[in-house]
Formats: structure tokens, C-alpha cells, sequence
């Protein structure tokens, strides 16, 4: 089935009809607008108390920010990216090696979001990678490029740190200890979607991905330079978010929404597509341990304020996400309401996929 794959072909002349999406359904460029005020946070600020004000304002109204200073290194993101798009024009044979439809696979090359469920496709490539222990798992990724394993490893390294100190931040907004969430998170996972969206012939048509939220606790995107594509709904409109020099965009995603009692927002977004030039994205995503029991602190259920979420494991969340179509409600409707049947932390973690 590799030859599902859209990097195969240099370039698609038309749209194949498993692609387009009905009327109702399709992205309306044309209404997408921008928005000067997206939220762009200077890390490396000596003021921490503004650092910490501006991130809760952001989460607050957007649901994301980016971030700037972040500390890492400039050249690393661009040797990420490189690497990425070198894996991307791999001969085809190469990546057929690698291709499965499987989405319990740690590692997988992959197209659109979940081939074996969805009615209409995505115009998408992506390559999939668990990276949280790194030991476990960088021996099964791909050797070609040459330099994949060793780049790839060193990025995720620093991500991660850059994510635990961006989930600090967050608990400090919220009025908790510096160490709340890392702590009720567990042994946080780490995810990897290197994502690769082609020309398209008809990009008024599809979606590279429809509107979704992210199941896991947070999001770290690299941008290619250069190359729109990233939207984001607010207050009923798709705002553009242009990519920024050397900036990550940082989305909250629905365990972050769940456990801050909807005071944060996990925000919907979705990719579009050009008939211009291909696009690359990089995704890092911080994932609760399965066995977290997700459920807001006491500290944030004042009088008149219950629980908005009954408690859940974050298993149970996330084997929900990926039973259904990425573009269907919000998941965590589905935990409004209910009396928990959860008791606390318990057992290790389990790999999720």
C-alpha cells in the first residue's frame, strides 16, 4: 500500500476525487484573515513574572503561542529540517520499506491521518516517531539518511527540555507549584509526527489536516521558514499563523484543557495546502504517562466552579481519540459530566501508540 504514499509522484496534475472534500466541508481560504496579536512570548526575558503572565493570557485567549529565545540552538533546527525533507525525497522503494497503515506501530511512515477509518483523505505524508526512551526506540528508525538518528535524537533531546519548562511555566499561570503538572503528568511519553504536505493541485478542495485538537498534553511545532499553512480558529474565524524566524509554536492540547478546568484552551487548528510549493512541519508532542489520572487540582474548583471533566486515565482518552475521525467533535465532550471512576496514579506506564 506504499504506493498510497503523495511523495512519490514529483508532481500531482489533479486532485483524485478521494481527496476532495464536499462543499460544506471545504477551507474557504479566502475568509482566512491574520491577526497582529498573536501571542509571541520572549523566553529569554529576565522579567519571569511577565513571561509567566503573558503565557496564561495567551492559553487563555488562543489556546497557543509562539515562543522566541527558547534556547535552542538555531543551527539544529535548520539541520531538522533539512533532514526531514531529505527523508521525504528518498526514492520511492526506500520509503515503501517503512510504510504501514497501522497506528499502533512506534514507527511508521505513513499518509493522510488514519487510511483505514476516513471516508475522504488528507494531502499528507508523515513519519511517526516514538522518542521517549530514545534507547527503545532510535534503533528502529530510519538509517537513510544517513545522519537521521543522529539529528533527530539531539532535537528531540532538546525539545523535551524546552517542553518541561514551557509545562513549569503553565503551572506557575495557573497559581500551582512549579512542578505541578510535570508531577501529575508522570513520565511523560514524547511523540514525533515529521510532516510532509506536497504541492497540491487544488488546495481550495482539501485539507492537509482538517480542524482538530492535539489528545496530549502539549505541542511543539517547527515551521518550515517561508511557507504558510498553519491555521487557527478563534472567536469563530481561521487566523493564518505566519511561520516566525526561529520560533516553535507551542499548542495546548486537551489534557492541558482538562486539567486547568477549561480555564486554558486546547485549540483547534488545521493545515492547508498550496499549489506553490511543498511544506514540511515538525510536531513534538509531550503525552501523559497511561496510567496519569487527568482531573483538575483542587486549587481550581472554587466554590461554583466544579469539575468541568470527570477524572479519566489518560489510556482511556487517548484509545478514544483514535477510534474516531480526526475531524469529529471535541473528544473531551465525551468526559462532560460524568462521576469519575478513577482513583489515582497506579502501576507503571504503559506504551501508548
Amino acid at each position: 500500500m506504499a504506493d498510497q504514499l503523495l511523495s512519490t509522484v514529483t508532481y500531482h496534475e489533479t486532485l483524485p476525487e478521494n481527496y476532495v472534500r464536499p462543499e460544506s466541508q471545504r477551507p474557504r481560504l479566502t475568509q482566512v484573515i491574520s491577526d497582529a496579536n498573536i501571542p509571541i512570548i520572549d523566553l529569554g526575558s529576565p522579567d519571569k513574572s511577565r513571561i509567566i503572565s503573558q503565557i496564561g493570557k495567551a492559553c487563555q485567549s488562543y489556546g497557543f503561542f509562539q515562543v522566541v529565545n527558547h534556547g535552542i540552538d538555531t543551527e539544529l533546527m535548520v539541520k531538522m529540517m533539512a533532514i526531514s525533507l531529505e527523508f521525504f525525497r528518498l526514492p520511492p522503494e526506500e520509503k515503501a520499506k517503512l510504510y504501514s497503515d497501522d497506528p499502533a506501530k512506534k514507527m511508521r511512515l505513513s499518509t493522510s491521518f488514519n487510511v483505514r477509518k476516513e471516508a475522504v483523505h488528507n494531502w499528507r505524508d508523515y513519519l511517526r516517531l516514538h522518542c521517549y526512551p530514545l534507547e527503545e526506540y532510535v534503533p528502529g528508525w530510519p538509517s537513510n539518511p544517513s545522519s537521521f538518528k543522529e539529528v533527530v535524537s539531539t532535537y528531540c533531546k532538546e525539545v523535551r527540555r524546552l517542553g518541561f519548562r514551557i509545562l513549569g511555566a503553565l503551572s506557575l499561570s495557573l497559581g500551582l507549584e512549579e512542578e505541578y503538572i510535570e508531577r501529575v503528568l508522570g513520565e511523560q511519553e514524547q511523540h514525533m509526527a515529521i510532516n510532509y504536505y506536497p504541492r497540491c493541485p487544488e488546495p481550495e478542495l482539501t485539507y492537509g489536516l482538517p480542524a482538530h485538537t492535539d489528545p496530549n498534553a502539549l505541542t511543539i511545532l517547527l515551521q518550515q521558514p517561508n511557507v504558510a499553512g498553519l491555521q487557527v480558529l478563534k472567536d469563530g474565524k481561521w487566523i493564518a499563523v505566519e511561520p516566525r524566524p526561529n520560533a516553535f509554536v507551542i499548542n495546548i492540547g486537551d489534557q492541558l484543557q482538562a486539567l486547568s478546568n477549561a480555564r486554558y484552551k486546547s485549540v483547534w487548528h488545521r493545515a492547508v495546502v498550496n499549489s506553490d510549493t511543498e511544506r514540511m512541519s515538525v510536531a513534538s508532542f509531550l503525552c501523559p504517562c497511561n496510567t496519569a489520572i487527568i482531573s483538575p487540582p483542587e486549587k481550581l474548583l472554587a466554590e461554583g466552579s466544579p469539575a468541568v471533566y470527570r477524572s479519566y486515565a489518560y489510556e482511556e482518552y487517548y484509545n478514544k481519540f483514535w477510534s474516531r475521525n480526526l475531524d469529529d467533535e471535541h473528544c473531551l465532550e465525551l468526559f462532560k459530566g460524568e462521576k469519575s471512576q478513577s482513583g489515582g496514579l497506579s502501576g507503571p506506564c504503559k506504551s501508548s501508540t
